[in-house]
This record gives structure tokens, C-alpha cells and sequence, in this order.
């Protein structure tokens, strides 16, 4: 018999596994979660959360280099890096222990330990048996590394984790991938100073991205001096005699660090999963529509069961794997909606800030969409003159004949502030007139939304 019992237990509390486990309590279920580690997981303790307050203060040394340009006499004295690297720990501390009330406020035990199964009903954590009617996977990801060609040593060579608290600045860095964890690295390290040079197998700046905001954003990039090696295939990387030995494209070089920022894999391993006879492909958990796996009563959300590997979309399938476990638990009369992917907002943080939903430009032509393209420069804009930020673009796709707006892409200032306005449009299924007929406040960023949507037509008014 098991030592204790629940209807779910949440493996892991990132922001999909502490999210899934509040609203699964506050249908009424009984929950307990384990964690082996900190509170929050990755993205809050050595993610999403803390690379912020570190681009934060990137951001503001940046600022005060060019303080006289806002008339303000003030003198960029250096920065203390121990002082920066340990607001950034506070942050997530902070945040660690608000995750610890929302579990206490929400009555979910919270279990310490490294959580196996051993049945469909029952799990053992660190020698106690626990048992469940439903189970959530939630362990998230780590990051990604080539046996014998590109693998950190945790001193020379970093994941994301050690690139979050070195000791001291690095005389120089390679940045291996061009995605958003290798431009947000890049552009703090930039900021305070340090030579970096990126590294891309694909042939552009965060591919991922629509190909136009991806040359400017090289641009800017290049700008505060960050270095760009495209189409470039990293053959080998090794830590040796106090430094990095890299070859690149065939050549050797050498630098003082390396970080590997060539994505992720899930954390699949140790869970005991063979003995439900779930078993991962390419370390990801392959589930339906509402985060079943291959058993009905076990589920798994966010980057451990696969793309796209965000903080907020673990969150969203943590929410409807709780309430269609409701659901079947007699909690819920009706059964979540699926999620909608193509409407997922992607955010990347460096300087400049890029956010984005929907289709790329070359994606919706090669979808064969007739498209109507709306641009707007910031240059155009009051706030963004006034807020000494007169770079970047908004870009908005339309589809010429229905009005539907098919994705919308923003590069500047307060960007992946702003991309939440196109994609709570998209999400009420809003069409160009809607975003042309409101009245956005002035002088504001946010106006360019519309001065966008309007530039489409040829109708922009201030540009």
C-alpha cells in the first residue's frame, strides 16, 4: 500500500507543473507535487526569470554610457558583476518562495525527491510510495549537447545555467546558436563589455523568425559590436589549457568561453517510464490533444513533451491537462478546448527585443496566401523618439481577401510587450478593420499597432 495518496501528482514544478497543480486544487482535487530541486524550475530559477534581471542590468549600463544624450550628467564608472550576478539570484529566490505560498495557499503537499514510477497508480519518491489516480509529467528540459563534438564542462564550456553565474567576466566569448538563448546571452555579455562572436548553422539571426526583423535585428546587433559567423558548422569544442579550443568551418580558434545555445532535450530519464510502457522519442514524451500519453491516466506538458519549448505555452497545457483531468474526475461539466498553436507568441529579450505570432511573411506566401504587408518604424514614432529608442519595426501580415490577420512581428523597444495586443487579436479572430477602428492612447509604442495595420492599406497616417 502507499504511504500517502492523491487524485494528482504533478512531477516537477515549473510553470507548467506549479500551474497545473493549482488549477487541478482548485477544481477540488486532492494534489501533491515533487521536486527535486528549487521551486519554479528552470524557467524561473535559472531561466526565464533570472537571464531578465541579468539583461536588465545590460540594459541599463547601456543607458548610462549614453546618459548625456538625455542631457543628464552622469559617468558610466564601470558595473560590480558579483552585484549583478546576485541580484539576478535574488530574483529568482524571490520568486522560488512566492511558488512555496501559492502551494500552501492552494493546500498542495509538496513532496522533495526524484520521483520514479513503478505502476500506472503508484510512484516511489526517494523511497516513499506514493499513489495517485492521475499523474502529470512536468520535468521539463535541459540543455542540448553533441557527445564527443559539443559538451560543457561546466568552467570553460557553459549551458545556460553556469553563463548565469560565472565568477567573473570572460576576456572573450562564442556563442554557439543563433536562437533566442544565444542572442539574449550574447547581448548582456555585449553590454558589459566582452568581444562575442555568434555562431549559426542556419543562415540568418534566429531563424525561427520572420527573415526580414531577422536582418535588422543583425544589424542592430552588429552595431554594438557582436560578431556573426552564418552557415558556419562547429566541428569540435574543447576546454584546454585555461581557455576553449573551437574548430570552425575547418579552422581553429580559440577563445576564453563558450556557451552551448543549440536547444534542448527533455528530461525523460530515471522516471520509470518503461514500467507504463511510455517510452520517449528523441527525448520527448509524444501525447494527444489534451497531454495523454500512451496511458489514459498519465500525462506530460511543456518541454518535455516537445516544441515549442516556451514558459508560457507549459503553462497554458498545464491548465488543460488539469481540466480535462477534471473532466473525467466529475469536476468540470464540459472538457477543456485544445490549444491553439498557431497563435503562440514567441518573445526573444536581447537589445533589441523582438516578439512575434503567427505566420512569417515566407510562410504564409508558401502557404499560398494572397498577403497584404503593413510596416511601421519606430523612427516614426513620438514615444519611441522620446524614449531615445527610435529603431525598430512593426510588421503586420494580412490576408488580402478575408482581413484575417496571419501574424504579426515586431522588432524594438518593448516589443514582446506589445506582440500581446496582435495575439489577443488573433485569438477573437479580429480582422484588419478591427485593429484600424480602435483608438490607441498617445503618445504611446502601442500606437504603432495600428499606424501598421493602416500602412497595409497605404492609409498610415504619421509615417
Amino acid at each position: 500500500m502507499a504511504d500517502m495518496n492523491f487524485d494528482v501528482v504533478v512531477i516537477g514544478t515549473g510553470p507548467g507543473g506549479y500551474v497545473c497543480a493549482i488549477r487541478a486544487a482548485q477544481l477540488g482535487l486532492k494534489v501533491a507535487v515533487v521536486e527535486r530541486d528549487a521551486l519554479g524550475g528552470v524557467c524561473l530559477n535559472w531561466g526565464c526569470i533570472p537571464t531578465k534581471a541579468l539583461l536588465k542590468a545590460g540594459e541599463v549600463q547601456r543607458t548610462i554610457q549614453h546618459a548625456a544624450d538625455y542631457g543628464i550628467l552622469a559617468e558610466a564608472k564601470g558595473f560590480d558583476f558579483t552585484k549583478v550576478i546576485a541580484r539576478s539570484r535574488e530574483v529568482a529566490g524571490n520568486l522560488s518562495k512566492g511558488v512555496a505560498f501559492l502551494m500552501k495557499k492552494n493546500k498542495i503537499e509538496v513532496i522533495k525527491g526524484t520521483a520514479k514510477f513503478t505502476s500506472d497508480k503508484e510512484m516511489d519518491v526517494d523511497g516513499q510510495k506514493v499513489g495517485f489516480k492521475y499523474a502529470v509529467v512536468a520535468t521539463g528540459a535541459r540543455a542540448k549537447q553533441i557527445k564527443g563534438v559539443m559538451e560543457a564542462d561546466g568552467e570553460f564550456i557553459w549551458t545556460a545555467k553556469e553563463a548565469m553565474v560565472p565568477t567573473k567576466l570572460p576576456k572573450d566569448l562564442l556563442v554557439i546558436g543563433a536562437g533566442a538563448i544565444g542572442v539574449e546571452f550574447a547581448s548582456f555579455y555585449n553590454a558589459l563589455g566582452v568581444p562575442v562572436t555568434i555562431v549559426e548553422a542556419q543562415d540568418r539571426v534566429c531563424p525561427a523568425e520572420d527573415e526580414e526583423i531577422s536582418k535588422l535585428l543583425q544589424k542592430d546587433l552588429e552595431k554594438f559590436g557582436i560578431k556573426f559567423e552564418l552557415k558556419a558548422k562547429v566541428e569540435g569544442l574543447k576546454a584546454e589549457k585555461g581557455g576553449v579550443s573551437a574548430v570552425i568551418n575547418g579552422e581553429a580558434r580559440r577563445f576564453d568561453r563558450a556557451i552551448l545555445a543549440i536547444g534542448v532535450t527533455g528530461n525523460v530519464e530515471s522516471l520509470g517510464l518503461e514500467n507504463l510502457k511510455v517510452f520517449p522519442e528523441k527525448g520527448m514524451i509524444n501525447v494527444d490533444d489534451f497531454y495523454r500519453t500512451s496511458v489514459p491516466n498519465i500525462y506530460a506538458i511543456g518541454d518535455v513533451a516537445g516544441a515549442p519549448w516556451l514558459a508560457h505555452v507549459a503553462s497554458h497545457e498545464g491548465v488543460i491537462a488539469a481540466e480535462h483531468i477534471g473532466h473525467k474526475a466529475g469536476k468540470l461539466e464540459k472538457a477543456p478546448h485544445a490549444m491553439r498553436y498557431d497563435n503562440i507568441p514567441g518573445c526573444t529579450y536581447c537589445t533589441p527585443q523582438v516578439g512575434s505570432t503567427g505566420m512569417t511573411e515566407q510562410a504564409a506566401k508558401a502557404a499560398g496566401r494572397a498577403v497584404k504587408i503593413g510596416r511601421y518604424s519606430y523612427g516614426a514614432n513620438g514615444k519611441a523618439q522620446a524614449l531615445g529608442e527610435p529603431s525598430g519595426m512593426v510588421k503586420t501580415i494580412f490576408d488580402a481577401k478575408t482581413g484575417e490577420l496571419l501574424g504579426a512581428h515586431i522588432i524594438g523597444a518593448e516589443a514582446t510587450e506589445m506582440i500581446s495586443t496582435f495575439v489577443l487579436g488573433r485569438s477573437m479572430e479580429a480582422v484588419e478593420e478591427d485593429f484600424m477602428h480602435a483608438c490607441l492612447p498617445h503618445p504611446t509604442l502601442s500606437e504603432m499597432i495600428a499606424e501598421s495595420v493602416l500602412a497595409s492599406e497605404g492609409r498610415a497616417l504619421n509615417g
